[in-house]
Formats: structure tokens, C-alpha cells, sequence
């Protein structure tokens, strides 16, 4: 059964049209703006890395934005709603990441003048180990756009009756379009708005979800009382889905290969004016992850406390948990005009700043890497033309790879697992070259093939063995209040216009 079986939940109305139109059109306008202002500037670097002017505000509000997409906006409410609220210990992760970059690689990467973070590796080992791990992230930047992609035009489709893969490739055409006109000082100043944007559509959830509870002492005393607040667990078993050692240790290292050593995030650090504008926008951007993180986190325990007594889920009116957090706030806001497609827009925001920044990145890396490297005497017009071909070329490619992501699950383990697999070999292969100054490219090579295959190893073996519930611990769901789908259809045909509140007093009866 689908979100629009049971017809006690609306669908969008123009309104909210109109405010998710606005963020379609602001961020393209973005991505024209900066293509008219740099026109006279059109060289590879100017487009690639914003002529290492920018400065540490917008950087790190894009930072923010684009790891904290809509796997967050919708997979992390949907975690805490099924296991609990501790993913909350990502925080610690967070900054631990965050120093840690900020300390060790950002002036590494600074430092040596490098516009790929993949240089660097050829600097210190050879051009064997620079291609294999530019390989390596290029497959993993297109799988895991692919799950971003996916991700909000899903919430779109639950939310409006939208044609899911319509969304998907609206998305990609409109993320290539800005990124290709304006590189990635449209990319990063676009961010800085869908940021904004994604931080209003939390707000508005959480308030109105607070109201309905009749306020947050009532959602506090819930999520008690349904174990959602259970936050530490210290057990050691590998199998468990989430305990404190693999959300603060294994987070801690799953980031630290987003944050650390990833191109999209060293590639804007980079672009900042000095190392210290650089630094001062990833602690900047560490207050942002808590904001987020946050926001997540009290979305989903809002939501348990909402459906305490009839999960949509189980009933079936929904047939996925990552369609959770739209059918939510279609329920808490469907009747107020332009909410829902706020929300939406919040998602989208998301999305737009993760995928925009993987396509620059990916760009970036294939032009330095490869292409550069094959013919160096390319004119600056030229260079800057064949930037924006790629970015075209690798917006078609992510796009694509959405069909995959629909495949893969949950959208937040979905995310997780691919930047496990992949991220932390990467990780390991440049910590071997910047810690230990006595290890060759022999043994650099050897190390990422072998962490390839013992990552790769387990998370396919979970994919296809998937383990217990009682080992996942998915909490308890009820659907003791739910009314039969004939009667909701009998209530809705007598009085097609029931607010929120007085579906409330329908469901305790």
C-alpha cells in the first residue's frame, strides 16, 4: 500500500509548488550569475577551484550542506524512529574528524600547491598509486550520487504523486546546469542557500511536530518510554547495527575518509584565500554537522512519539521506512500552504550541494589525473571548456546510477556502506604516506588492494546475508491505534477536509 492508499493524508497544493519552483530557480540563477560574473576569468582554475579566493563562511556552510544531504534530511530520521536516537553519537565523531583534518591533511594539501588531492600521492609514492585510487574514487563518488539522487526525488514522489524517475533526472539536469555554468563558486554559494533552506524545513517540522504532541515534555516521556532514548550501548558484537564503538570509532574513521582526504572536501578547502581561511571553515563547519545532526535526530524522535500507537509502516500505508519523514510531514502539515513543499525543498537542498559538488570534484579529479596529464600544452579556453564537458558527462553518470540506488535499501546504510567500502582504504593510503615517511609505493599499492577487498568483503556478505533483527535491534512498532483502511476510506468519503487534529481524535476512538 502506498501513501496515497490511505486518504486521511493530502497531496501537495500550488503553493507548495511554488516554494519548491523557488529553489529550482534560485539555484540555477545562482550557477548564471557566477557564469556571467567570471565570464572574463575562464580559465581550469577559476572554475575548478574558485582561483583559490574564496573565503571560510560560504565554504563552510557548503561543507555542511553537502555531506549533510538528504540521506540525512530523510535516513537519519528513519533510524532513530526504528533504532533509537543513537546516531546522536556521530557528533563525537564529528569533531574528532574535524580537528583531525583541520591538523594533519588540510595543510598537507595546501601546502603542496595541488588542485586534485590525488597528486599529492604521486608526489610521494608514484603515478601507478595516483591512478589507482583516482579510479577508486571516481566509482565511489558515482555510486554514492547515485544514492543522493535517489534519496529526495523518492520523497518527492511519496509527497506529490510525482514520477519518481521524472524527479530524478529534474535533479540531474538542474545540478548540472549550475555546476556546469558557474563551476565551483556557483557550487559553493548555491550551498550556502539550500543550507539555509534545509535548516528552515527542520524547524518547521520540528515545531509543528512539538505542537501536535502537545509539546516536548510529551515526546520526551514517549521515546522513554519506546527505548528510543537508549543512546549507549557498549557491546562488542560485530553484527549489532549500532553501538557505541561503531559510531564513535568506526564514525570517527568512516568521516574522517569523507572529511579527510576526499577531493569534494579538500578540493573547497583549497579554494580558500590562505590555509587559515581553510581551517576556520572546517571548525566552522563542525557547529554546522552538530546543527544538522541534531535537527535529524529530534525529527525522528518527534515522529516515533507522533505514531507511537499506529506506525504507517507496518500498517502498510507506506511501503518503505525511508518514505517515513515525508508521510510525516504531510500529516503534520498538509494544511498549511507552502509547509509541505518546504519540506520537499528541504530534501532537495540537500541534494542539489551533494550532487552539484561530486560532479565538480569528479571534473576535477578526471581533468588533473588524466586528461592534463595526456596533453599538458591545452590552452586555459580549452581547459576550462573541457571542465565543463566533464561536469556535463558525470551529470548524465550519476544521474544514471540512481537506477542502482534504488536497489540498495536504506538510503542512510545504503550511504554508509559505500563510503565504508571504499573510504577507508583511501584513508589508510594516505595516512601510510603522510605518517610514515619510511613506506614505498610497493607497499602504498599492495595496502589499497588488500583494504579494497577485506572492505568490500563484509559489506557485500551483509548485503546478501543480512543479519537478524535481533541482532540489528529494531525497536518495537505498534499498530494498536491504527483503524481498518474501510473505515479511514468510510471517514474520508463523509469529510474530505479533516484537519490534522481532528484525525487525532479519530485515531483514540
Amino acid at each position: 500500500m502506498t501513501l496515497f492508499e490511505n486518504p486521511l493524508v493530502g497531496t501537495f497544493i500550488s503553493w507548495d509548488y511554488v516554494v519548491f519552483a523557488l529553489l529550482f530557480v534560485i539555484s540555477s540563477g545562482i550557477g548564471v550569475f557566477f557564469a556571467i560574473k567570471e565570464r572574463k576569468n575562464a580559465t581550469s582554475r577559476a572554475f575548478l577551484v574558485g582561483g583559490r579566493q574564496m573565503v571560510c563562511v560560504p565554504v563552510a556552510l557548503s561543507l555542511t550542506a553537502s555531506f549533510m544531504s538528504a540521506i540525512t534530511v530523510l535516513g537519519v530520521p528513519a533510524e532513530v524512529y526504528r533504532y533509537g536516537a543513537s546516531i546522536i553519537l556521530f557528533c563525537f565523531a564529528f569533531s574528532f574528524v574535524v580537528v583531525l583534518t583541520a591538523e594533519l591533511f588540510l595543510p598537507v594539501f595546501y601546502r603542496s600547491g595541488i588542485t586534485s588531492t590525488y597528486e599529492y600521492l604521486e608526489l610521494r609514492f608514484n603515478r601507478v598509486v595516483r591512478v589507482a585510487a583516482t579510479i577508486i574514487y571516481i566509482l565511489q563518488t558515482i555510486l554514492y550520487t547515485g544514492v543522493v539522487v535517489y534519496a529526495p526525488a523518492l520523497a518527492l514522489n511519496q509527497a506529490t504523486g510525482f514520477n519518481l524517475w521524472g524527479s530524478v533526472f529534474a535533479t540531474g539536469i538542474i545540478c548540472t546546469f549550475y555546476c556546469t555554468l558557474g563551476g565551483l563558486k556557483a557550487v559553493v554559494w548555491t550551498d550556502v542557500f539550500q543550507m539555509i533552506v534545509m535548516v528552515l524545513g527542520f524547524l518547521t517540522v520540528l515545531i509543528q511536530g512539538t505542537i501536535q504532541l502537545g509539546g516536548s515534555n510529551n515526546m520526551w516521556k514517549i521515546a522513554r518510554n519506546g527505548q528510543r532514548l537508549n543512546v549507549f550501548d557498549f557491546s562488542v558484537d560485530p553484527l549489532r547495527r549500532h553501538t557505541f564503538w561503531t559510531l564513535i570509532v568506526g564514525g570517527t574513521f568512516t568521516w574522517l575518509g569523507i572529511y579527510g582526504v576526499n577531493q569534494s572536501t579538500v578540493q573547497r578547502c583549497i579554494s580558500c584565500k590562505s590555509e587559515r581561511h581553510g581551517k576556520m571553515a572546517l571548525y566552522l563547519n563542525l557547529l554546522g554537522l552538530w546543527v544538522i545532526n541534531v535537527c535529524a535526530v529530534f525529527s525522528g524522535l518527534v515522529m516515533y512519539a507522533f505514531y507511537v500507537n499506529c506506525d504507517p509502516w507496518t500498517a502498510g500505508f507506506i511501503s518503505a521506512s525511508d518514505q517515513l519523514m515525508p508521510y510525516f510531514v504531510l500529516e503534520i502539515l498538509g494544511h498549511l500552504p507552502g509547509l509541505p513543499g518546504l519540506f520537499v525543498a528541504c530534501a532537495f537542498s540537500g541534494t542539489l550541494s551533494t550532487v552539484a559538488a561530486s560532479i565538480n570534484a569528479l571534473a576535477t579529479v578526471t581533468y588533473e589525473d588524466f586528461i592534463k596529464q595526456c596533453f599538458p600544452n591545452v590552452s586555459d579556453k580549452m581547459s576550462t571548456w573541457i571542465s565543463k564537458g566533464l561536469c556535463i558527462v558525470f551529470g548524465v553518470v550519476c544521474t544514471s546510477m540512481a537506477v542502482a540506488a534504488s536497489l540498495m535499501g536504506g538510503i542512510s546504510q545504503a550511504a554508509l556502506s559505500i563510503h565504508g567500502m571504499c573510504g577507508g582504504p583511501m584513508l589508510g593510503l594516505f595516512s601510510l604516506g603522510i605518517l610514515f615517511p619510511c613506506a614505498n609505493w610497493i607497499g602504498a599499492f599492495g595496502g589499497l588492494a588488500v583494504g579494497i577487498f577485506l572492505s568490500f568483503w563484509p559489506a557485500i556478505g551483509g548485503f546478501v546475508y543480512p543479519a537478524s533483527a535481533s541482532r540489528t535491534l529494531s525497536l518495537h512498532l505498534s499498530t494498536n491505534g491504527c483503524l481498518p483502511l474501510d473505515i479511514l476510506e468510510s471517514l474520508s468519503t463523509q469529510s474530505p477536509t479533516l484537519t490534522p487534529q481532528e484525525r487525532d481524535r479519530i485515531q483514540q476512538h
